[in-house]
């Protein structure tokens, strides 16, 4: 049955949390370290499922990965064992683990030769790596399938080449694979329609330390002058944006107080003022946020009185990770809401668990749910859920610490997968929260 949580909700929190080191950008920067065989130095590393997988997958790779302390590693990939890249054990792993995506570009530029799983990881549907693999194909990279291990095989045994790419969506890890095989392509490459999260720039700019040129971060242009050989670096992930808005989330649907710590105010982007929508009001103290108690939360119409849309976007636009968490926030706030999930067809279905709990949610299609807010006049009671993805699973957990009575959630590996000891940091703020295995 595997590990589940046992909530008592209903209570008000208080106190101040912390969020941990950015997922996303930790599976790309951890990945770049294959692309020198000089020491790389990492801090503010989330203890999470995902990111620990990946480090695992590393040494399994030969990379030397020592843990310093708390959230610090040394990694160095001097002596890979590439015996073991071309194996069945190695492509399985990565089958498994959908942060492997990232190893395929260092691996291509540094090695020649790289096998790119089919992904796994969350069951939200639809996720296609055309961006990434006719990326490297441009790059000068062949592509064989191999049916035995289910993977597609890239090669470049002349090495890769700089060249103009137009990527066909602003994929987040197809600009980052392709960031990191570009650097070391002999000659320039431009990426256009390049992501431009905080976490690619954060990627880019580690990669400029170890030697690369890289002109336009932070905009959708990029250019890449490619080196022969990477040194290492010392890096500092960002703190999770998505945390900061699961935190935002959970303040303002039970009620509470909160203080959020060094959030990175400027690589929040939209976040806050999407959050501001609801009616939750948010202020800034030095690098923190605070999140005062409200009696209500009234979602904020348009300016003809309409009904709002709150929809996701590619970067400066809202992050897709964090309509879970805004649609079951705004069931609780006081209005009515078009929650449009634009880039995953299958991430709205937990919304049946919220129906259950006596949320007013009308699910349109796979992209659209419309929320009918109760204003806390209805609070929403206890239920046994089962996590389908890592954002769902918070979600999940954000309603059931607003629920009336004793909520079960199941299949909590997958919160595990991206949140640290989140039960542990919450029992900080005064939940009610135990972990049962």
């Amino acid at each position: 049955m595997g590990p589940y949580y046992i909530i008592e909700g209903g209570n008000r929190l208080s106190g101040s949390i912390e969020p941990q080191g950015a997922k996303n950008e930790a599976l790309e920067v951890i990945s770049a370290v294959l692309l020198t065989s000089e020491p790389v130095v990492m801090h503010n590393v989330p203890d999470i499922v995902d990111v620990n997988n990946l480090i695992g997958l590393l040494k399994a790779m030969g990379v030397k990965a020592e843990k310093i302390c708390s959230g610090s590693w040394r990694f160095q990939a001097d002596d890979i064992d590439t015996d073991y890249i071309s194996s069945a054990d190695f492509v399985e792993r990565c089958a498994a683990l959908r942060g492997s995506v990232l190893v395929v570009g260092p691996l291509l530029a540094r090695f020649g030769r790289a096998y790119f799983a089919k992904p796994g990881g969350d069951k939200i549907g639809r996720r296609k790596v055309d961006t990434h693999i006719t990326g490297m194909i441009k790059l000068g990279a062949q592509m064989e399938v191999e049916e035995q291990f289910h993977a597609y095989c890239l090669s470049a045994p002349q090495g890769l080449h700089g060249c103009y790419m137009l990527l066909d969506e602003a994929s987040v890890t197809g600009t980052a694979n392709l960031v990191m095989a570009a650097s070391m392509a002999d000659g320039v490459t431009i990426i256009y329609n390049a992501a431009c999260e905080p976490y690619v720039q954060q990627l880019c700019r580690m990669l400029v330390r170890m030697g690369v040129n890289i002109q336009g971060i932070g905009s959708n242009l990029l250019t890449i002058t490619g080196v022969s050989r990477l040194g290492g670096t010392e890096h500092r992930i960002l703190p999770d944006m998505i945390e900061v808005g699961s935190f935002i989330g959970m303040a303002a649907i039970t009620q509470s107080s909160i203080t959020i710590k060094n959030v990175s105010h400027p690589n929040l982007g939209i976040i806050p003022s999407a959050f501001e929508r609801l009616g939750i009001k948010l202020e800034k103290r030095d690098d923190d946020i605070y999140v005062p108690a409200q009696d209500t939360y009234k979602i904020v119409s348009n300016l003809d009185g309409s009904i709002p849309t709150i929809a996701d976007a590619p970067w400066p636009g809202l992050s897709p990770d964090l309509l879970s968490v805004m649609l079951v926030t705004a069931t609780q706030c006081k209005g009515t809401v078009l929650i449009h999930q634009k880039m995953f067809e299958s991430r709205l279905f937990f919304v049946d668990n919220l129906i259950e709990m006596g949320a007013q949610i009308i699910l349109c299609d796979p992209h659209r749910a419309v929320v009918v807010g109760l204003d806390h006049e209805v609070p929403l009671h206890a239920n046994r859920m089962y996590s389908p993805d890592i954002r769902a699973g918070i979600a999940m957990l954000i309603a059931a610490l607003a629920a009336k009575g004793t909520s079960r959630i199941n299949n909590i590996n997958q919160i595990d997968r991206g949140y640290q000891d989140i039960d542990g940091r919450l029992r900080s703020l005064g939940a009610h929260i135990e972990r049962f295995t």
